[in-house]
């Protein structure tokens, strides 16, 4: 999950700019923790025991309300809404790396991904987001190479996984949607050889550069085995303790 948080972080100042290059600085005075971060460490409490979906959900946004949530999600959790409202959006992806990360099974992870997606985006298109998302980091946890990860997710959620980056950003512009943005930050991490290499690619695509970052992030670090240090250090560093507590306490459980 710390690839996640760190995917969002660095790519909170390329939200909305439309960067085409993987040349830029990976932390600038302006990086922060967004919506992304603290829905992913509210996840990482779900699998940590800590309560359910909502409550946790509900709890995480009334704690951190101003970094960035989308209009109806923040409505929902200003107004402690429990019945979700269909969102095909990005958001089920972004938050969903614990669970590929804790558990142990792709049925179990694609179960809980379910889960997790439906309090709030429970169209099929935000299901099927949260559940490629997952199943990719399950895959790359457990040794799967990237052809047979293509593979899989291409065959169980039917993305086409076989562009490649130069030919995608020529074109690519900002889009929230799961079906607009999952596969290509699956991509990024696919043509990439490293996790700052994942980052830089997702990014350079001009897209919906945090939350992008943080889906690819999570495989990437799954896939790597960790986190360059570097990088870990300076994105737990701009976190707040309660936070840092948590993802430090999965990190501990589930492993880094």
């Amino acid at each position: 999950m710390i690839g996640a948080i760190c995917g969002d972080i660095i790519g909170s100042v390329h939200e909305g700019a439309g960067t085409k290059t993987e040349d830029f600085p990976l932390f600038v005075p302006g990086c922060r923790f967004t919506d992304d971060t603290v829905l992913t460490v509210a996840v990482a409490a779900k699998m940590l025991g800590e309560g359910g979906y909502v409550d946790l959900f509900h709890r995480y946004y009334h704690a951190y309300p101003h970094v960035g949530y989308g209009g109806t999600f923040a409505d929902w959790a200003r107004r402690r809404l429990r019945r979700p409202y269909n969102s095909w959006g990005n958001g089920a992806a972004m938050r969903v790396s614990p669970i590929g990360m804790a558990l142990n099974a792709l049925d179990e992870v694609l179960a809980e991904a379910r889960r997790s997606a439906e309090v709030t985006h429970d169209h099929p298109e935000g299901i099927r987001g949260a559940q490629a998302t997952a199943a990719a980091v399950f895959l790359a946890r457990t040794g799967c190479t990237k052809d047979a990860m293509r593979d899989e997710i291409e065959r169980r959620f039917g993305y086409s996984l076989s562009g490649r980056l130069d030919a995608i950003r020529a074109d690519y512009a900002f889009d929230i949607s799961c079906q607009g943005s999952v596969p290509q930050s699956i991509i990024a991490f696919l043509e990439s050889d490293s996790y700052e290499d994942t980052l830089r690619n997702t990014i350079s695509l001009g897209g919906d550069a945090d939350t992008m970052a943080a889906i690819a992030g999570g495989i990437a670090e799954a896939y790597y085995g960790s986190v360059p240090e570097p990088i870990q250090a300076r994105a737990l560093a701009l976190l707040d303790p309660p936070l840092r507590a948590v993802v430090e306490k999965f990190m501990t459980q589930f492993g880094n």
